[in-house]
């Protein structure tokens, strides 16, 4: 007799895991549970599939990401929650993200920006650019640095610095050094509105430094002398466009523009501050190169960044520099080609078909509700849009051991416990 197949492969199983799952969601969504909860819902801009590729797969379907404080959130607030027993062996996972949203327009550009290195390539500490200030900077990625701004309008790089970093976390702790007293005067508060991203706190207090320490939030910040404010704009976590907050004489401003990206927000102006702190995870979703690129105006500054760099990394790899610079070479080429769609514009069709999807789902359902936002015009693609981000004491306590949806507790981004994020 012939061998028995095995209906049921391991891809079977994964196909059918991925169907229920998705299942799930859309009932999640719709409020099918049969349940009358009640949540306020904002959508901070979708750039992330969930980490639980097995939940989402290939899902057109919006990732979620909310939190704290007014417009943006996931609130418990005037809410009444029935508590349903079904599906509770099943695991949503809503706390992390992975930008995996633009894999598909990178797939259809096939070899464009493949790129091969040969093993005699790179092996020197110094790149051959000629700059003194920056000297492990690959000049191909300044210069399509310098093309993808001028092209999108977002920031001005005339009579700007350029320092490359392994991600804008780095840049981000780089500045911190730069721009932080180097005396005896003790370490300087460094504050950010509320919400503001969960890993600022972290970052800056991870080493105990005797520079800086974190200040918390800006809007309540009453302490005199030298402060740095970051600003996030658009913000992570809610995806509103901000300015500074404290506005005194003594503060120092480091502007993390990440999501300042036609696919997530209108582009209304070009962006022109002292230090602003770009990333390619956020621009082109190439989260795993690891690069990130500050624009600094004063050169001191942009030497005390490098020198930073320098001291943390002694350098930053020129494989990752020299593919996001193909890939930024490929993503200001798509914006003048008049037979197919620009990047940025499959993006944003990508976020809005998000948005617009997760807007249906809340209007069929008692237990969702998503806050309007006000329309801007778009410098960049030449039309008008709204932003398209992404009674219960502690929400995330609840959600996870009465829903088994796994989020972030608003705690993290400097608000209370009856907010969380998803993502």
């Amino acid at each position: 007799m012939g061998k028995v197949p095995r209906i049921l492969s391991w891809r079977n199983m994964l196909v059918l895991s991925l169907a229920v799952n998705f299942s799930l969601i859309l009932r999640i969504l719709k409020g099918t549970d049969g349940g009358n909860s009640s949540y306020v819902v904002s959508i901070w801009p979708v750039v992330s599939n969930s980490l639980d590729r097995t939940v989402y797969g290939d899902s057109k379907w919006p990732v979620v990401s909310t939190t704290a404080s007014g417009s943006s959130s996931l609130s418990s607030a005037s809410c009444t929650y029935n508590e349903t027993q079904e599906d509770d062996h099943r695991i949503i996972n809503l706390k992390l993200g992975d930008p995996m949203v633009y894999e598909r327009y990178w797939q259809e550009m096939g070899h464009m920006t493949t790129m091969v290195i040969a093993g005699w390539q790179s092996l020197s500490y110094f790149s051959d650019n000629n700059n003194e200030l920056c000297w492990f900077l690959e000049p191909e990625l300044a210069k399509e640095i310098v093309r993808v701004h001028k092209v999108v309008g977002n920031a001005v790089t005339q009579d700007r610095y350029i320092v490359v970093g392994t991600g804008s976390t780095q840049l981000y702790q780089a500045a911190l050094y730069a721009l932080s007293p180097h005396d005896d005067s003790g370490p300087i508060n460094v504050v950010s509105a509320a919400p503001y991203y969960c890993s600022y706190p972290l970052i800056t207090d991870c080493l105990k430094s005797g520079l800086y320490r974190w200040g918390g939030d800006a809007k309540t910040y009453k302490e005199g002398g030298q402060y740095i404010e970051l600003v996030t704009s658009p913000n992570n976590p809610d995806g509103i466009l901000r300015e500074s907050v404290v506005n005194r004489s003594e503060g120092i401003l480091i502007h993390d523009l990440a999501y300042y990206w036609p696919q997530y927000t209108p582009i209304t102006s070009i962006a022109d501050h002292d230090v602003m702190l770009f990333t390619a995870s956020k621009s082109t979703g190439h989260a795993g190169m690891r690069i990130g690129w500050a624009l600094v105006k004063d050169k001191e500054t942009a030497k005390k960044m490098t020198e930073y760099i320098e001291l943390n990394t002694i350098g930053v790899s020129k494989v990752s520099q020299l593919r996001v610079a193909k890939v930024l070479k490929a993503m200001s080429d798509s914006c003048g080609n008049e037979t197919a769609k620009s990047f940025f514009e499959h993006s944003y069709d990508a976020m809005f078909e998000r948005w617009k999807l997760l807007k249906q789902a809340s209007k069929t359902s008692k237990g969702f509700t998503v806050p309007d936002f006000a329309s801007q015009r778009c410098n960049f693609l030449g039309k008008a849009f709204e932003p398209q981000p992404e009674g219960i004491v502690d929400c995330e306590k609840f959600l996870r051991e009465k829903k088994n949806i796994l989020t972030k507790s608003g705690k993290y981004f400097g608000d209370d416990l009856s907010y969380v994020r998803i993502e």
